[in-house]
């Protein structure tokens, strides 16, 4: 089983920035993908940003140029550089590695209902 710890999360104003981190432990050789999901109260658990074991990536539409994931694979861990954020943007943030082979490219890349591992979360609120 592998166990994520997410972290970086806090408050900021309209327009600012944030880091967040995930550190991946639990597990050997590499991870089919990880990714970026978030839920806000009230809606439903959406998908922010994933990455492959290759690097491919694939977004959200609507982080889409203010989003960047990335990974750093000897700290085994995952990373979500947010700029630009909106209030929109508030929500819990979590980190999840998929059981499966997953195509990053493919439609299913980001459904939250695919066999992902999560981690426990962090919350990002953005203030207008």
């Amino acid at each position: 089983q592998v166990q994520l710890v997410e972290s970086g999360g806090g408050s900021v104003q309209a327009g600012g920035s944030l880091r967040l981190s995930c550190a991946a432990s639990g597990y050997t050789g590499s991870l089919y993908c990880m990714a970026w999901f978030r839920q806000a109260p009230g809606k439903e658990r959406e998908g922010v940003a994933v990455i492959d074991s290759d690097g491919g990536t694939r977004y959200g539409d609507s982080v889409k140029g203010r989003f960047t994931i990335s990974q750093d694979n000897a700290k085994n861990t995952l990373y979500l550089q947010m700029n630009s954020l909106k209030p929109e943007d508030t929500a819990m943030y979590y980190c999840a590695a998929c059981l499966n082979p997953l195509p990053v490219y493919s439609d299913y890349s980001l459904d939250p209902k695919m066999s992902w591992n999560w981690g426990q979360g962090t919350q990002v609120t953005v203030s207008s």
